[in-house]
């Protein structure tokens, strides 16, 4: 199977193409970006897809990163996989930006937990922690930078995302030991790709995972009375 892998969610727009087993993608590309996803992403995508052989026919599968992350990026991301997915009369599914940021980690050192921490802003991270093996042992949450570190428990960590030395600053204040592997401010998009292709559609729709409110609101001084 070929796989077409999308992120929005984060500090970057990007995508690949990577064929099932492997080792790396056949095409693609990262451009950093805080802003401007919606004007970046559909060019970047047929860049890459102009260097891969048989172009979005040859797809199986398209994957995108659902969040958590920026509530526009991930709206850009998820709307343009669908369509690209629809077009093409394939699947779509969606892997969180955690489990693409913690994959690299799982299996290499027995013993330590591998924790995602992702700067939410104001002093929030989006955090999970999983074993060794990948099991569950911190549910995805919301948290501040010192209940991420309490929830790690008696450590030993291996830290990975854009606020893994904040996270880590509170561990080591507590007698933990972490280490800080990656503080990227997006996920290595072969990573959403791998993931991608192992996942089930009936479990990993491609919808935007949110975990608090939008930080918007309706300007109600500027509506027009109704008559």
């Amino acid at each position: 199977m070929r796989i077409l892998a999308i992120d929005t969610a984060l500090g970057a727009c990007s995508a690949c193409v990577l064929e099932a087993g492997a080792d790396r993608p056949l095409a693609s590309e990262q451009l950093a970006m805080d802003r401007g996803h919606a004007e970046a992403l559909m060019p970047l995508v047929e860049r890459v897809m102009k260097r891969v052989d048989g172009g979005f026919v040859s797809l199986g599968r398209v994957a995108v990163t659902v969040g958590p992350g920026s509530y526009t990026g991930l709206r850009v991301g998820v709307s343009a996989a669908r369509a690209i997915a629809f077009a093409a009369g394939i699947p779509v599914v969606g892997v969180t930006t955690v489990a693409a940021f913690a994959a690299p980690l799982i299996g290499r050192e027995p013993g330590r937990v591998v924790a995602a921490a992702l700067d939410a802003k104001h002093g929030q991270v989006w955090f999970q922690a999983l074993s060794s093996e990948g099991k569950p042992l911190v549910s995805l949450r919301q948290v501040s930078y010192r209940d991420a570190a309490r929830a790690i428990g008696a450590g030993p960590v291996s830290l990975v995302g854009s606020s893994a030395l904040a996270v880590a600053n509170e561990a080591w204040a507590i007698g933990l030991d972490a280490l800080v592997i990656d503080d990227a401010k997006a996920p290595d998009i072969a990573w959403v790709a791998r993931l991608g292709l192992i996942a089930d559609p009936d479990n990993a729709p491609p919808r935007p995972l949110y975990l608090k409110a939008p930080e918007t609101t309706p300007q109600d001084k500027a509506r027009l009375p109704r008559r």
